[in-house]
């Protein structure tokens, strides 16, 4: 029976490891054998932790033995993208350069998490550097999407979202600069969380510490799992002032209350782009389980939406070009076609001037969100704008144009720093494919977008873990 166990929710496993119904050594061993019959076959797992995580697990099964106090994950597995440092063990970024790359120390969120009790049990595979918006990497291959396989499993997370949809892990740590743990988990049927700039400590050793303006501003760190329940559990542990990270700020996850009914402003045709109907479908499903639910539900666009998506995409490139020429010889074919449709079509900064002038649209856009955003503090609108595509969608075109029109929905919440949660909506009819939409917020209030998700998630039951489907 204990191969079983991987189809258990993250909260269930501790709850049962708490309860002494199950040891963390099965838990462990249930998701390794897992990982073993179907990883060959998906390529998500790059590195499995075999011993460390049987050493672990006895290790906590001793303490849960001798009565000392567990941590809310004590015994549970996860997994960790390779471009977040792990104590002794190589961030790689998906490339050869960085194949021996061994960090000294644990990234914050890694430590957090075993400080909450929970096991690494294996990195996962992420794009070059992970600079593309689907999963294969110079080093360790495709990463392939367990619903089809001849599907993008999304990216830069790709590894840990298709290692969650089919149980090899209940958890997964990634980050998301533009929509990178919210693209694989619309396209695997995952949840996932980009928290409020600030809110997860985000710091990293390897390739080094520095990082540039447009990645202290708009890139996080966050948690995936298979429900809403776990992904709050998750980064309850996970949030709270760092001595790494100088910009992390403690804060609750729970608000203060608002005023009720809690008005939602819901882009079921956002400027700018055109949905699948399958994709209107899935916004206006999560619209009607919201209403149903007692939300005040209005179709209503946020200010400057497309100049958001504009801004977030100049600032970007813009700032990303300052040592490039060291980066490009480092990357493969794809990865450096896919990374120059954005130098091709956003020139550099000209001056400091010009960046300033930015950073200053930047501000005004936030503010006017921020305004907005007081009379709905929801925002219901698409992941992407069509359902899943094929593997390579994001360097098949020829511009930018071309693959930014299914990605563009994501990008506004980094610009601005804001909390983003993607959850599956419901099954495409025509391919069988989970659509999943974004429930975004204010600053800081992850806590109400969380509310909203878990709603759109009980109406819409998209099952997960699946087996992968050939």
């Amino acid at each position: 029976m204990s191969e079983q166990f991987w189809r258990l929710s993250a909260t269930e496993m501790a709850r049962q490891v708490a309860a002494g119904e199950v040891t963390s050594r099965a838990l462990v061993e249930s998701h390794l054998a897992r990982i073993e019959e179907v990883n060959s076959k998906i390529n998500a797992v790059v590195r499995v932790l075999s011993d460390e995580a049987l050493a672990a697990a006895d290790e906590a099964d001793r303490q849960k033995q001798e009565g000392l106090p567990l941590g809310p994950l004590h015994g549970v597995p996860f997994t960790i993208k390779e471009s977040i440092d792990v104590a002794g063990l190589p961030t790689t970024w998906g490339v050869p350069v960085l194949a021996e790359a061994v960090a000294p120390a644990d990234a914050p969120v890694v430590e957090r998490l075993r400080a909450a009790g929970a096991i690494p049990i294996g990195r996962t595979n992420l794009p070059d550097f992970a600079l593309r918006p689907s999963t294969e990497s110079t080093l360790y291959g495709l990463t392939r999407n367990p619903w089809d396989y001849d599907r993008t499993a999304g990216g830069s997370t790709g590894g840990d979202a298709a290692a969650l949809a089919s149980g090899m892990t209940p958890i997964g740590l990634g980050s998301d600069f533009g929509g990178s743990l919210r693209n694989p988990a619309n396209a695997c049927g995952v949840v996932s969380v980009r928290p409020s700039a600030g809110r997860v400590p985000n710091a990293q050793i390897v390739p080094g510490p520095d990082q540039h303006i447009s990645a202290q501003l708009m890139n996080v760190q966050g948690p995936m799992a298979r429900s809403v329940a776990d992904v709050r559990v998750v980064l309850e542990a996970l949030i709270g002032a760092h001595p790494k990270d100088p910009w992390a700020i403690d804060s609750p996850l729970v608000g203060k209350p608002v005023q009720s009914p809690v008005r939602v402003a819901v882009l079921s045709s956002p400027p700018g782009s055109t949905l699948e109907d399958a994709v209107t479908d899935a916004v206006r499903g999560g619209a009607d389980a919201l209403s149903n639910a007692g939300y005040d539900v209005v179709e209503a666009c946020p200010p400057r939406y497309e100049e958001a998506i504009e801004v977030w995409g100049r600032l970007l490139t813009g700032d990303q070009r300052f040592g490039a020429d060291d980066l490009l010889p480092l990357l493969s074919a794809d990865a450096l076609r896919y990374f120059n449709f954005y130098l091709d079509a956003i020139p550099a900064f000209a001056d400091s001037f010009e960046m300033s002038e930015i950073l200053q649209r930047r501000h005004s856009i936030a503010a006017d969100w921020s305004v907005f955003q007081e009379e709905h503090p929801i925002i219901l609108g698409p992941t992407w704008t069509r359902v899943t595509p094929n593997h390579g969608y994001d360097i098949a075109g020829n511009d930018l144009e071309a693959f930014m029109s299914v990605i563009r929905p994501v990008s506004p919440a980094n610009l601005l720093g804001l909390p983003s949660i993607c959850v599956p909506s419901r099954l495409d009819p025509a391919t069988g494919l989970p659509i999943g939409v974004l429930v975004g917020g204010r600053r800081f209030r992850e806590d109400m977008c969380l509310d909203a998700a878990a709603v759109i998630e009980a109406a819409a039951k998209v099952p997960t873990p699946i087996d992968p489907k050939f």
